[in-house]
């Protein structure tokens, strides 16, 4: 290698610092326009700060990682008026904080319908009974002894932005929009049970059940049974918390939260729908005419800005400004996100950034240089069957305003000129 090749592979600093402003240092200053010009005196910079003068703790001081006292605010949070107590209700992931796609476990949201159940797994049991040639107990040792697999989903419950569909009430993506979460699922597929104990012809339905207080039950069609519902004890590679069903649950992928049945105990087939609580009086959608829709299972194809948002409002001032949120759908994956600046007047399209997976949030960016004036921010997602994320305007002509449950209307956020954000609706 020559003395010149040498010099252009391990350029010096004083070159660079010379002449690297003309080229490759271009780059550099652009990099400079979203920070800050370099200081003199920064204590921050010059200052020794304790990190670097003391020793930490050893290896063994959180057996069990915890987050960065820094992050002490990034947790679930509740709305207190919105149920009489805590056991049967909801508290939300604060989807404001997260990037990527994959939820951490101990901010996914909950969602009770009797508190959570303490189950002792070594006493847990599964049966299947019904419609089978041979009825089955299943203990979790013998679950796991069957093939696993591994998926990444979303689990939204279907009264997410459900108290939006009368009007902007709750001003934080987390409370807005926060009933969704995405991990991966380690278990078994359903259907491998079911061989197992043999589905009559006749068997059609399928009853889940599980072993919480509440004894929540849900009829789902053998047709989804046998296509990619899963038997899970594990998410994110752990076993499930316990709010999140542990020791095992039901994964039916794409479908309102509420079928995915924790602390699963019972699987009855049968030949037609049970009608339970939850698919009569609850998770059915009331028209304006006040006939309900029922089996409204899919979640449809949904998106949010997560960032800039009301929790996470813009505080770096004029410049360079990243726009970040997700994107989901119940029948597959997304195929483009598109965003405004101006509440829908222009469209520019998202970058979708990590894997695009089937029934999974998909996670998107928008980058431009903010000039200090208002913005009406929202997202459009589609989904690759072509559906378009409707507006609330176009939902509410559709169904009207006496339903919770299956909001996917556009979300709109008002970033004022300071960068302080709000939750708003424009027509």
């Amino acid at each position: 290698m020559s003395e010149r090749d040498q010099g252009v592979k391990n350029p010096s600093r004083r070159a660079l610092l010379r002449g690297g402003l003309a080229g490759g240092g271009a780059a550099l200053m652009a990099g400079l326009t979203a920070g800050k010009s370099i200081a003199a005196g920064d204590p921050a910079i010059t200052d020794i700060q304790d990190w670097n003068r003391y020793l930490g703790d050893g290896v063994d001081a959180a057996p069990y990682g915890m987050p960065s006292e820094f992050e002490a605010d990034v947790v679930r949070r509740n709305v207190a008026w919105l149920t009489a107590d805590t056991t049967s209700s909801i508290n939300f992931t604060p989807l404001h904080a997260l990037d990527g796609i994959i939820t951490p476990n101990g901010v996914c949201f909950e969602r009770h319908h009797g508190g959570v159940a303490e189950v002792d797994p070594m006493q847990h049991r599964l049966m299947i009974h019904g419609l089978v040639e041979q009825p089955l107990v299943f203990t979790m040792q013998d679950l796991m002894r069957f093939p696993r697999q591994n998926h990444a989903y979303f689990l939204e419950c279907a009264a997410n932005s459900g108290m939006e569909w009368r009007g902007a009430q709750l001003n934080g993506c987390q409370f807005t929009h926060g009933m969704v979460h995405n991990v991966v699922y380690t278990g078994v597929p359903l259907r491998a049970l079911l061989e197992e104990a043999g589905v009559k012809t006749d068997g059609k339905w399928l009853l889940a059940e599980g072993a919480d207080a509440a004894a929540m039950t849900r009829s789902i069609p053998m047709e989804k049974v046998l296509d990619d519902c899963l038997v899970a004890f594990k998410m994110n590679g752990e076993a499930l918390r316990p709010e999140q069903g542990y020791p095992v649950r039901l994964v039916v992928p794409g479908w309102e939260g509420n079928m995915w049945v924790k602390w699963l105990r019972r699987l009855e087939v049968g030949d037609k729908p049970w009608h339970q609580r939850e698919e009569t009086s609850k998770y059915t959608d009331l028209l304006a005419n006040g006939k309900a829709r029922r089996f409204t299972w899919v979640m449809d194809v949904k998106s949010v800005i997560t960032s800039p948002s009301p929790q996470a409002p813009i505080t770096h001032g004029k410049g360079r400004t990243v726009v970040t949120g997700l994107a989901w759908s119940g029948n597959g994956t997304i195929k483009d996100v598109d965003v405004t600046l101006d509440g829908g007047r222009n469209w520019h399209k998202a970058r979708i950034d990590g894997p695009s997976l089937s029934k999974s949030l998909h996670r998107f960016y928008y980058e431009f240089d903010w000039d200090g004036s208002e913005l009406f921010l929202q997202s459009r997602a589609i989904d690759e069957l072509g559906n378009v994320q409707p507006t609330k305007d176009a939902l509410r002509a559709a169904r009207g305003e006496n339903s919770i449950y299956h909001n996917n209307g556009i979300q709109t956020w008002y970033v004022r000129a300071d960068g302080v954000t709000e939750n708003v609706e424009i027509s």
